[in-house]
């Protein structure tokens, strides 16, 4: 073989390498580089259409399925994520009357998840790109981070009895609240009584748990306030299981009895 072969034969290799090299960058720039699935993302910016009422659009991807909420009611389905595309099943949809411009929002994220938008996961970002709306979106834990069991002031916002979840406007009017101080005391109100006592966390595979020691003031209230609080100490009554998202609690106490607390 010829010298002359030799080097003609190098260089289209070379070539063709280069080639292939190219094509394998362009190949991994058309993927995208996370998948969302099993994260929560909270929009921070839209391109196009706003959404009506000001959102913010909420996404929950888990388990091969989404729930969105985009201000009013909130959608569930099936989500496929394949080819970097968002390819989104038959939506159910609770059916909540939300006022003025809020009322459109269901329509407006209707239209965006079922436009088949490209989506990209790059760190804590999600980008949902359609034909005419982009939506950028931040991981609920970077948007809103826990906030911590001690230290914060936690206001009860909802009951769990063995068998319901009870809001009310007496509820919101008495404001049971909860802190725990470093060395453990526990202040705050049964929503009549004032507590005090103690709690001690320690770590579980589903949150930590909490088992208080509370006692109270003797005053006695209205009837519908004296059961808000027999509900909140018998919730506080022995050991819990804690589990913080952002900025909400929930303590669920193994009597059937538990609470759902907002951050102050």
């Amino acid at each position: 073989m010829s010298a002359t072969s030799v080097r003609v034969g190098v260089l289209f290799a070379v070539a063709a390498g280069l080639v292939a090299g190219c094509s394998d960058d362009d190949k991994k720039a058309e993927k995208p580089a996370g998948s969302p699935m099993g994260r929560t993302f909270i929009s921070t910016g839209v391109e196009g259409l706003q959404i009506p009422g000001g959102g913010p659009m909420t996404l929950t991807f888990a388990d091969g399925k989404i729930s969105a909420n985009s201000g009013c009611n909130t959608a569930d389905g099936t989500v496929d994520l394949t080819d970097g595309i968002l390819h989104v099943g038959t939506l159910a949809s609770t059916l909540l009357a939300c006022p003025e411009e809020r009322g459109l929002a269901d329509s407006w994220q209707d239209t965006v998840l079922t436009s088949l938008p490209k989506w990209r996961v790059d760190d804590s970002t999600l980008t949902l790109t359609g034909k005419e709306i982009t939506v950028t979106l931040l991981d609920k834990k970077v948007a809103q981070p826990d906030k911590p069991l001690i230290g914060t002031t936690w206001i009860v916002s909802a009951l769990m009895t063995p068998d319901a979840q009870i809001r009310s406007q007496t509820l919101d009017d008495v404001k049971p609240s909860l802190t725990i101080a470093a060395d453990g005391a526990v202040s705050g109100s049964a929503g009549c009584n004032r507590m005090t006592g103690h709690a001690t966390p320690s770590p579980a595979a589903n949150g930590p748990d909490v088992t208080f020691q509370i006692g109270t003031t003797k005053m006695a209230c209205a009837p519908e306030i004296m059961e808000i609080e027999q509900a909140v100490l018998k919730a506080l009554d022995g050991k819990t299981t804690a589990t913080i998202d952002a900025d909400t609690l929930i303590l669920r106490n193994a009597n059937g009895f538990g609470l759902t607390l907002r951050a102050a």
